[in-house]
């Protein structure tokens, strides 16, 4: 894990004793992180220093994103170091040959212990969530989902979750519909929020080919060792 110090340009900054990168993989085309929740990857309106701006300060390069985590949300996400890189795991992302497995704590046990969810989604901009709605919707998009459950606690479940289509919060659009919304995530119908606003949905594994030489990459990122309810699920499971 690269420390704050280790960060030359932002040594200075005021966010200066809250950053901290866990770097799971970095070579000349890439560089992958594991996001902590509450972190933003891009800028935006609250000013406070995006992991983006973390991961360029340490490669001290301008970096390409291949794909969004929403802040609530932790875990693997990957920047592309050349243009070359990002136009290759693009493709691969529209191509849908990236695995994206995510976990997901959930109060409520689904209807089934494993299944395949299918949903129409239409995003509403001035709320900024995604709705089920019907496939007649012109403004609708299919979105799927595999899930099984893997794990659980006296209080909650632990959903494992492969990720086949990627709409715009789509893994909890989906779980709120089936009445499972994810820990933490109020915006979707859970009760409480999380202290820290974060939700208890997490990137756990990624694997694509890498854009250069078409190795098989494989990432795993751990949820936060020091989240009680992470710990008793994982070690449940």
């Amino acid at each position: 894990m690269t420390r704050p110090q280790d960060i030359p340009s932002l040594r200075h900054s005021p966010y200066h004793s809250l950053l901290m990168l866990d770097i799971l993989y970095k070579d000349h085309q890439l560089i992958v992180l594991n996001k902590p929740p509450g972190t933003a990857v891009q800028p935006d309106k609250t000013g406070d220093v995006p992991l983006q701006a973390q991961a360029e300060s340490y490669c001290r390069q301008p970096l390409h994103l291949a794909h969004r985590l929403d802040r609530p949300v932790s875990g693997v996400v990957v920047f592309a170091k050349t243009k070359s890189a990002m136009a290759a795991l693009t493709e691969q992302f529209r191509g849908r040959s990236v695995v994206k497995t995510y976990l997901a704590v959930v109060q409520n046990m689904p209807p089934t212990t494993e299944g395949t969810l299918v949903h129409f989604l239409r995003k509403n901009e001035a709320k900024n969530i995604s709705v089920v709605t019907t496939e007649s919707d012109s403004r609708a998009e299919r979105a799927e989902l595999r899930y099984r459950l893997v794990g659980s606690s006296e209080r909650y479940h632990l959903l494992e979750i492969e990720l086949i289509t990627g709409r715009h919060h789509q893994i909890r659009a989906q779980l709120a519909a089936i009445g499972c919304p994810i820990k933490g995530d109020v915006k979707y119908g859970f009760r409480r929020g999380n202290r820290d606003r974060s939700i208890h949905l997490h990137a756990w594994k990624l694997a694509f080919r890498h854009p250069v030489s078409g190795e098989e990459i494989n990432l795993v990122a751990k949820p936060a060792a020091s989240d009680p309810v992470w710990s008793a699920l994982l070690d449940s499971d």
